[in-house]
């Protein structure tokens, strides 16, 4: 397995596979890079160079006590770049993902090293409700959330996955056993104190400024029905943002899209990251 270790001992997982152009994927919370198995395949596939990492908490990565927040997560993606040399990269980031993405492409995309970013069903701008921020989510949804991790996180992580989460509880729903159990084997690999504290930074964190800053075209994907990040206070407000934003709007698509709709998301990828 292939490994960097950041400048403050933090060890990143992380998979690259093939050649040309580099495409860089960023998994949401509470997950790790396989998260994103479809997609890696569908990509290398079609003749690029594809990679992914675990964030520091999540997965293969050290279960980190310290820096479990968006500037550490965007500073790892950073030296990870700089590893691998990657240039003219394209970012895409789902749910926590787009965040990182956000403040990752915000402070270190110049210099060539990125060309393009995606955020898919994406926390930013920001989902905690405040004066500044009336439609978003309570504080205590989230209080709800880091309660439920410390006294049973197994479970909680099961009951997210079989329920809001791909949209399983929705009527009529085609139930995966199997993305069910993917969901809950990924986050329960990564240390309990790395999710506890990721639910503040992708909550909490005001991606507003990442969002003004970032020159490069961005496509801003979601889905109607997530009922995890809701699309009203996200994607348009994102996209609005945004000095090149493209807004694509699913109907009726869950929060997990790039598992249950590949079908759907692959092509609009692939068409907004070209040859």
């Amino acid at each position: 397995m292939s490994f960097i270790t950041t400048r403050d001992g933090t060890q990143i997982f992380y998979k690259d596979w093939g050649d040309g152009k580099p495409i860089v994927f960023h998994h949401g919370w509470p997950l790790s890079a396989d998260d994103w198995d479809n997609q890696m395949m569908f990509f290398r596939l079609q003749g690029f160079r594809v990679i992914a990492h675990d964030r520091r908490g999540h997965g293969r990565s050290s279960q980190t006590d310290a820096g479990n927040e968006m500037d550490s997560y965007a500073s790892d993606v950073d030296q990870l770049a700089a590893h691998l040399d990657l240039k003219g990269a394209v970012h895409i980031g789902h749910s926590t993902g787009g965040g990182e993405v956000a403040r990752y492409v915000a402070r270190y995309g110049r210099n060539g090293r990125v060309a393009k970013a995606v955020l898919l069903d994406a926390v930013p701008p920001i989902m905690v409700k405040s004066d500044k921020n009336p439609a978003g989510l309570p504080i205590e949804v989230f209080d709800g959330f880091r309660a439920q991790l410390v006294a049973n996180r197994s479970q909680f992580y099961l009951d997210v996955a079989s329920g809001p989460f791909y949209g399983f509880n929705r009527p009529g729903a085609k139930v995966s056993e199997g993305l069910i159990r993917n969901w809950w084997r990924q986050g329960m690999m990564g240390g309990a104190k790395g999710g506890y504290d990721c639910i503040k930074a992708f909550s909490e964190t005001d991606f507003t400024e990442d969002l003004k800053a970032i020159d490069v075209p961005v496509l801003v994907i979601h889905g109607d029905d997530d009922q995890i990040v809701p699309y009203a206070d996200s994607a348009p407000l994102s996209a609005k943002l945004l000095k090149q934003g493209t807004l694509k709007t699913y109907r009726g698509t869950p929060h997990g899209v790039h598992s249950t709709n590949p079908e759907l998301l692959n092509p609009d990828l692939l068409a907004f990251i070209g040859t």
